[in-house]
């Protein structure tokens, strides 16, 4: 099995997919400009630094959901099923998010009492998202 149809196999390519993502980005970006907002970065005087808080999680987010079939009809048949899901898949990328902010490459360092709040409020976020998006598409 070569590794595109492997992730076809783990991605249903449908526009209901689509609609998953962009609100999985839209909880994600939330957790990130109101963190910023609340350590007094301004997001439209700093553009590039909230994209440099951001681009880690969505790596992780899109390592982890690629590899744990996030973004099927499967992962979203229930309500339960989603927030089981996508809990555990955000600890996962929270933790490949710190590994990358230890690098110079992204602002920021790995603490630990910041990844706890990533992934206590971030995780929030994205299982109330996944719980609504289990309800509606």
């Amino acid at each position: 099995m070569s590794a595109t149809s492997s992730l076809r196999w783990r991605v249903d390519a449908e526009p209901s997919m689509a609609a998953l993502a962009v609100g999985d980005l839209i909880a994600v970006l939330v957790f990130v400009v109101v963190g910023e907002i609340t350590h007094d970065i301004d997001p439209i005087a700093q553009p590039a630094r909230v994209l440099g808080t951001l681009l880690p999680f969505l790596i992780g987010l899109a390592v982890v959901a690629a590899l744990g079939g996030l973004y099927t009809r499967d992962a979203i048949r229930s309500p339960k099923r989603a927030a089981s899901l996508i809990a555990p898949a955000w600890i996962g990328a929270v933790l490949i998010a710190q590994v990358l902010r230890a690098t110079a490459l992204f602002p920021g360092d790995a603490a630990v009492t910041f990844a706890l709040v990533a992934m206590a409020i971030g995780g929030l976020l994205l299982v109330l998202w996944r719980v609504v998006a289990a309800l509606v598409l």
